[in-house]
């Protein structure tokens, strides 16, 4: 038997008894630990690099993704004190801006809320990152292609009160704004919306042109 075949076959192994478990055999059931290592020797049989694309940047070990994954299969939500730890572990993680700018130029960031390109292995290492926002945000009304897994972004600032950006009222509004595009995780842990600073998926400047495009009231998002 190749390599491949004997891992499969384990996986296939392991998916039966995991399933003879669910209908209440406990008799061996492999652990959470077993079950991990398995999907490791499947991720390293089956799976190689490509292009830019990485095996080891693609599947790097994560405690928030782990956490979340596994409350994920269970089909129920973290535990209030798990969530809170995660949401502070990646609080720690975000960069607010160097220069203390938080805003930018939003006809920029339609440009990346509406660029779906990088990181996959026809990109190059000089492809800019796009944010791919639209895919699961309404975010201007003209747009009629978008997503619905996130909430609407259409007239972020204005329901929010932001008429200002620069105001010291809208500071705060600012700056969450801000770490939920660098980190969504931090401010809910199993967050669907990737954390693109965090994971080098969007850098420092193209942050701040989407705060822009959902802050700046002459943003079309607000209008």
């Amino acid at each position: 038997m190749s390599k491949n075949k004997h891992i499969l076959a384990l996986a296939a192994a392991a998916a039966l008894v995991a399933g003879c478990a669910g209908s209440g055999s406990t008799a061996g059931t492999p652990s959470s630990a077993e079950l991990d290592a398995l999907t490791q020797q499947i991720i390293k049989a089956d799976f190689h690099d490509k292009g830019i694309v990485k095996v080891a940047e693609a599947f790097r070990d994560d405690e928030t993704m782990r956490l979340c994954n596994a409350a994920d299969v269970a089909g129920k939500p973290l535990d209030n004190a798990t969530a809170k730890r995660i949401e502070e572990l990646n609080m720690k993680t975000i960069q607010w801006p160097s220069d203390g700018k938080f805003l930018g130029d939003w006809k920029e960031g339609e440009k990346i809320a509406q660029s779906g390109r990088g990181l996959t292995w026809t990109d190059t290492a000089k492809t800019v990152n796009g944010g791919n926002c639209y895919n699961c945000h309404q975010i201007d009304k003209k747009e009629i292609s978008f997503g619905t897994i996130g909430t609407s972004l259409y007239n972020y600032g204005k329901i929010r009160g932001v008429t200002d950006p620069n105001s010291p009222a809208a500071q705060e509004m600012v700056k969450y704004t801000w770490g939920k595009i660098w980190n969504s995780k931090a401010y809910n842990a199993c967050s669907n919306m990737p954390r693109a600073g965090h994971m080098g998926i969007l850098n420092e400047e193209q942050v701040r042109h989407l705060v822009a495009l959902l802050l700046d009231p002459k943003s079309p998002v607000n209008q």
